[in-house]
């Protein structure tokens, strides 16, 4: 009698596969947080920074972690520019932008795509008019409406990481600490912006 040894196969639907660390070229600031925040451990989350390095990514972390780095906008919600657009769509931009991401309808009328929205890979460079020690020449309403415009003019989930990042809230969505970012740029300088 011959005996042969039969290996178990385990179940494919109870495996968790980890999340692909490939992106597309030049991707949206929202993809790399969203692949760094879905990894399993800080390693993978370093590394997945380190892959997709730029600039406007490194803005938006120091802007967030950054104590330094203050604010002129106000906290929270993020209204509409005029009444006009308020009776078209109900609440606020913040709200309808949040709507937008999740696959809900456009708060800008546009397509739900991104097509001919533009990124905080594009737009990282204006974030110096909303932060002390910016651009102290804006008036106040002129800085919020230019942020407002820039939100309208952003794909839904990366106006979305913007509302997080001057609230200093990124954490609040994606699961990527100060350590997974110090880690990630040692080159970045902390402290004594403003």
């Amino acid at each position: 009698m011959t005996m042969t040894k039969t290996t178990k196969k385990s179940d494919p639907s109870t495996r968790q596969a980890s999340p692909s660390i490939e992106l597309p070229t030049n991707p949206f600031v929202f993809e790399i947080l969203e692949l760094a925040s879905t990894q399993k451990t800080a390693a993978k989350k370093v590394e997945v920074l380190k892959k997709y390095e730029h600039d406007s990514l490194k803005s938006i972390f120091i802007w967030n972690f950054d104590e330094t780095v203050v604010s002129l906008l106000p906290d929270g919600e993020v209204p509409y520019a005029n009444a006009e657009e308020q009776t078209v769509y109900s609440g606020t931009l913040s709200q309808n932008l949040s709507r937008e991401a999740s696959g809900g309808e456009s708060a800008s009328g546009q397509d739900l795509n991104g097509r001919g929205k533009t990124s905080l890979r594009r737009e990282y460079q204006n974030l110096y008019h909303y932060v002390k020690g910016g651009n102290n020449t804006l008036s106040t309403i002129r800085r919020e409406m230019m942020f407002i415009n820039l939100l309208q003019g952003l794909h839904p989930k990366e106006a979305e990481v913007l509302i997080l990042t001057k609230d200093k809230k990124l954490t609040d969505k994606y699961k990527i600490t100060l350590d997974n970012v110090k880690q990630a740029y040692p080159d970045i300088t902390w402290g004594g912006r403003s």
